[in-house]
């Protein structure tokens, strides 16, 4: 077999319905709700929101300061109070699969902050060129807008992880039955059987 990324497809039009179906909620998440918004499909054309008793919420004791002197430059997690720590301030309620929560083995919350913390520098690697100067202009203190970012973040992270079940579930029920549909594609019965290896050559 050629090695390479394979995309399973089903024969069962009713799994690959399914399937569709999940990709739409899993990119309504990802573009904050602008994307295959379907109010009839739980998906309203606004940030996701999780329910109320799973949702992060700031108490007034962690709200973070717009003070210049204390922007943040840390983001940690306590596990026992399941409390995300920023700077002097903190979100409760967070899951700890949200904080671990990573795209590619890069954790999603640290990457996030990264280009909002106070230092935002990053090592030069390789022959990479000097970063811009424009890179120094950044604001001096933590905005009202990254708090709003970071509890949509915070629950479209939550809701992915919700559906991760889901999403294992149906890609076993696929795999199972694929040797089925690539009979099929061999019988002529199917049109094509996607794989990313293939489109390479």
């Amino acid at each position: 077999m050629t090695p390479g990324l394979r995309i399973p497809l089903t024969a069962d039009g009713q799994l690959f319905a399914t399937a569709v179906e999940l990709g739409r909620t899993v990119i309504w998440l990802h573009t904050f709700g602008e994307r295959f918004a379907d109010p009839s499909r739980g998906r309203p054309a606004q940030p996701p929101r999780l329910a109320p008793r799973d949702a992060p919420r700031i108490p007034t004791a962690g709200a973070m300061s717009q003070d210049p002197a204390a922007i943040p430059d840390t983001i940690d997690y306590d596990a026992t109070s399941r409390r995300l720590l920023v700077g002097r301030g903190y979100v409760d309620n967070v899951a700890p699969q949200v904080w671990h929560y990573e795209v590619s083995g890069t954790q999603v919350l640290r990457h996030w902050f990264s280009y909002r913390k106070a230092n935002r520098e990053r090592p030069i690697i390789g022959d990479r060129r000097q970063p811009s100067p424009l890179g120094d202009l950044q604001p001096d203190h933590w905005l009202a807008e990254y708090t709003t970012e970071l509890m949509h973040v915070l629950h479209v992270l939550g809701r992915l992880v919700e559906l991760e079940p889901q999403q294992a579930d149906l890609l076993e029920q696929i795999c199972s039955g694929s040797d089925d549909f690539r009979h099929r594609v061999a019988r002529g019965r199917c049109a094509h059987y996607v794989c990313y290896s293939d489109t390479q050559n």
